[in-house]
């Protein structure tokens, strides 16, 4: 396909797709957006962390071929206004395979999240977030080392639909009117109306890739988290749904919490995977007590959002949490956090959100022994005390470094 502003690596292979796989070349070309305030900063430290890696690993016999594609602020000068140009998702769909900085969405029209746009357009159904602690890294909780949880939360339904109305409008009192008089459904007057879409579809394609993701990586329970004690025909479905994929697609490798105490008297047989759920309250309150009980949660798309970040902070905060946006194949790997735009160009932040993403699409790949030294490097440097400002302010004796000279300290201890 030919692009206007988007430059195709010449040096670079497509990864392409055969049968249900990815087909990786060893010189894929992998799309990434820099990203706005802070992006640029941590866009480039990422890129020499991520390329140093790769040679450190396979010694030249591997290699990315970066191709640069726009979205936010960036996109809009180059594209005439336009924050979201047509042929940027054209490149995802193409090249297959993704990550961004973040992004700044346009005030007083257009689109409501440039992030969400790039979702739902895509269909990037799973927004996958995996939590984890690194040594040295300065925690709120006494033990930050039991959490390792991955989240799945569904991007496409649920409140992120965006189906509302405005008090007021014709639109909502249409619909009050329709609820009240058709419906008998009683609510003050004057209120903002939403609609909350959840389907069996949407929700099965979830706990489905969640499902195979524990099997893939050798977790031992999915728990589904839901509101379904009050909200019994949304949330409440997602439950049911998800213990309807367990049991109809994974049902040799799968059993219930009842089936794990009724038949194996809570002694979790070797090779099965126990389906779980939890009510999302009280799996907030459990993910600071008791998180070694946890391995992949899946969840909504409301539930799923707060638990990333609430999770996140237990392991260090938002500033190095990864993560993805993935459909059946095309994978768009991110940072979690904003744009900061305070420290715009001030080479400050920390990169670890975004690297570790770059992490998660190596993993997707096959690359694990890239991504593997990039987390052990980072690690090291830090337990050396050598770190961005967010952490140096909560470290004794460190040494307070910059976006790129964190950089520099990370590939020296690849």
């Amino acid at each position: 396909m030919a692009y206007d502003k988007i430059v195709v690596p010449q040096d670079g292979q497509k990864i392409t797709i055969q049968g249900d796989k990815l087909k990786v070349p060893d010189h894929p070309i992998l799309a990434f957006i820099e990203g706005d305030g802070i992006g640029p900063d941590i866009t480039r430290a990422s890129l020499r962390i991520w390329d140093a890696a790769v040679q450190a690993a396979y010694g030249g016999q591997r290699k990315v071929a970066w191709m640069e594609i726009y979205a936010g602020e960036k996109a809009s000068r180059l594209y005439s206004g336009n924050y979201m140009p047509e042929e940027t998702f054209d490149a995802l769909r193409e090249f297959i395979v993704g990550i961004k900085g973040p992004l700044t969405t346009p005030i007083g029209g257009g689109f409501r999240s440039l992030n969400v746009t790039l979702r739902q357009v895509l269909d990037l159904y799973a927004c996958v977030r995996p939590i984890r602690w690194y040594q040295g890294v300065p925690s709120p909780v006494k033990h930050p080392e039991d959490v390792n949880i991955v989240i799945f939360r569904e991007n496409t339904e649920d409140v992120y639909v965006g189906i509302e109305y405005e008090a007021g409008t014709p639109e909502n009192e249409k619909l009050a009117k329709f609820l009240r008089e058709e419906m008998g459904a009683t609510f003050f007057e004057g209120a903002g109306l939403g609609v909350k879409p959840i389907s069996a579809f949407g929700s099965k394609r979830l706990v489905r890739k969640a499902i195979q993701h524990a099997l893939n990586e050798g977790f031992d329970s999915v728990t589904l988290v839901h509101k379904g004690n009050i909200q019994k025909f949304t949330e409440g479905a997602f439950r049911k749904w998800g213990y309807e994929v367990a049991k109809e697609e994974f049902g040799d490798v799968t059993i219930t919490e009842d089936e794990l105490w009724s038949q194996y008297n809570g002694k979790q047989p070797k090779g099965k995977i126990v389906i779980k759920d939890r009510i999302a309250d009280i799996m907030f309150q459990l993910a600071l007590l008791r998180p070694q009980e946890f391995g992949v949660l899946a969840a909504p798309n409301l539930n799923g959002d707060y638990l990333s970040d609430a999770l996140a902070a237990e392991v260090g905060g938002l500033g190095i949490a990864p993560g993805a946006n993935i459909a059946d194949f095309v994978a768009l790997f991110e940072a979690t956090h904003g744009t900061a735009p305070k420290y715009t160009n001030q080479d400050k932040v920390n990169p670890g959100s975004l690297l570790f993403s770059g992490c998660m699409m190596l993993d997707y790949i096959g690359w694990r022994e890239a991504s593997g030294l990039i987390h052990r490097a980072f690690e090291k440097t830090v337990l050396q005390k050598v770190v961005t400002y967010d952490f140096a302010r909560q470290m004794e004796g460190a040494t307070e470094v910059k976006t790129s000279e964190f950089a520099d300290a990370i590939i020296q201890n690849l």
